[in-house]
């Protein structure tokens, strides 16, 4: 054991302190499932299970509480593991080396795991407390949140009796959570046809870098520029000036990052070769201009390169950079119920070739299920009407915000008389398990909290230690008032 087994409370810490031993990435928890399994089998609890591998712990309520409604607690036994690139680890078989920095517990040179294992943690000690007033429950532990909320999609409808859901996952002290955004792709294929280039070409290749990108849920209100159609639209601008055809085209690294970098090649008239190079500089330079406050290292590099053989024909040209451009991105409606909170949103998120195709792969995502399906539909059209196939694929629900949720009155009042202080109320423009679990049992009144958890998914995350001797006693009087 380390130091961590000594922080407060200790009921929750031990649990802690024994998790950074045990190796836990997504879709490889089974030696986090058997300490779960352990645990319950030394106080004598009921367990049962799904195929995915999730895992529920079912607790009977305490004395003159037997009767009473189930709860569900629910965490994620996976965690993120990234390291520093010169730091000697294997999370298969080491264990996360705890520091203390003031307030704060971090790991040396890797990720803490704090997300989500204070909340397993602390599901356990509530697993084992005999001193704590409850009524029945159901500690629910999924599999497989972090690489695409698998284990919550494949979660059994028959495991779960409850009808009110405490979700810890959330790293916000001061924070309850009451909804977040569902999504899913748009797959766009867009055919190319290519024609032989003429003697007396050259070949400029542009590059865009320097944007911020971002998470394309939680950083898309801060509007940051989208590389890609930004390149497109640098493009397309430059088309007036001279003709010339396009090679290759794409940009982006993940359908949940903002597009940061984006290049193409292109094939004109050496005659024309100085007015189009000029054109694709001065429309960036406009866009540089507009996107300063918020993208101040912006740039764009046109340099020659050796002509091809083969460049895609004119149609073709003013296709990719029509749809490209033409594609929605960014935020597209904001929430009736709470201020500042974005709704409904798209990234347009990579582009690359794909044998004789253009691929398009657009994010969507939405705290309301019908404007997400509109906006995938829409995005739909402007495909077909470039001449391109699109298909949906990865759809996983959001969880749209209840405001007169009976459970977030009672969390409310018990925010303010145990932490002396009202919670702010939020949703977040990202996906949680709840959206799932609340499509699978419909009824489920639900809210998430959680401590204070900085950085997480990177060698730099840390959780504040007071904030979970807060986050303790919340959830511990919040099922005494549920009771």
């Amino acid at each position: 054991m380390t130091f961590v087994s000594d922080l407060e409370p200790q009921a929750l810490w031990k649990h802690f302190d024994q998790i950074l031993r045990i190796p836990r990435a997504s879709k490889d928890e089974a030696a986090m499932r058997r300490y779960v399994l352990s645990v319950a089998e030394r106080h004598g609890l009921e367990t049962r299970g799904d195929a995915a591998g999730n895992v529920v712990v079912v607790k009977p309520g305490t004395q003159g509480h037997e009767d009473g409604s189930a709860t569900v607690l629910q965490s994620h036994l996976d965690m993120v593991q990234e390291k520093n690139s010169d730091v000697a680890f294997d999370f298969s078989k080491d264990a996360i080396r705890p520091v203390k920095e003031g307030d704060y517990l971090t790991a040396d040179g890797t990720t803490l795991g704090s997300d989500n294992g204070i909340g397993v943690a602390a599901m356990l000690a509530v697993a084992e407390a005999e001193d704590l007033a409850h009524g029945p429950l159901e500690l629910l532990f999924t599999i497989d949140e972090e690489s695409g909320l698998t284990g919550a999609a494949q979660l059994g409808d028959d495991v779960l009796t409850g009808r009110r859901l405490v979700n810890l996952d959330s790293e916000e002290e001061g924070a309850v959570y009451v909804g977040c955004a569902g999504g899913l792709a748009v797959d766009i294929a867009l055919p190319l046809a290519s024609a032989p280039v003429e003697g007396g070409s050259a070949a400029l290749e542009v590059k865009v870098s320097g944007f911020k990108g971002g998470h394309s849920g939680v950083d898309i209100h801060l509007q940051r520029g989208n590389a890609v159609q930004l390149l497109a639209r640098a493009l397309q601008a430059a088309q007036a000036r001279g003709d010339f055809r396009l090679v290759t085209f794409g940009g982006g690294s993940a359908h949940n990052a903002i597009p940061r970098e984006a290049s193409a090649v292109l094939v004109c008239a050496d005659r024309d070769r100085e007015a189009v190079a000029d054109a694709v500089q001065g429309e960036f330079a406009a866009i540089a201009s507009e996107y300063r406050p918020v993208e101040p290292d912006a740039r764009v590099d046109v340099e020659g390169t050796k002509a091809p053989t083969t460049a895609w024909d004119a149609a073709t040209t003013a296709r990719v950079l029509g749809l490209v451009t033409a594609l929605p991105h960014g935020v597209q409606a904001m929430s009736y119920d709470i201020p500042g909170l974005v709704e409904t949103s798209c990234n347009v998120a990579t582009v690359a070739v794909d044998g004789g195709s253009l691929g398009v792969l657009v994010s969507v995502r939405s705290s309301t299920e019908s404007a997400k399906r509109a906006l995938a539909r829409r995005i739909e059209a402007i495909a077909a009407l470039a001449g391109a196939r699109a298909e949906e694929e990865g759809n996983y629900p959001g969880w749209k915000p209840n405001m007169g949720s009976e459970l977030l009155r009672v969390v409310k009042d018990v925010h303010e008389r145990e932490l002396g202080a009202d919670p702010e109320v939020k949703a977040i423009h990202a996906g949680l398990e709840t959206g799932i679990i609340g499509e699978k049992y419909p009824g489920m009144d639900m809210i998430s909290f959680g401590p204070q958890i900085e950085f997480p998914h990177s060698p730099d995350e840390r959780v504040r230690i007071p904030s979970v001797e807060r986050f303790w006693r919340l959830l511990a009087a919040t099922l005494e008032e549920i009771a």
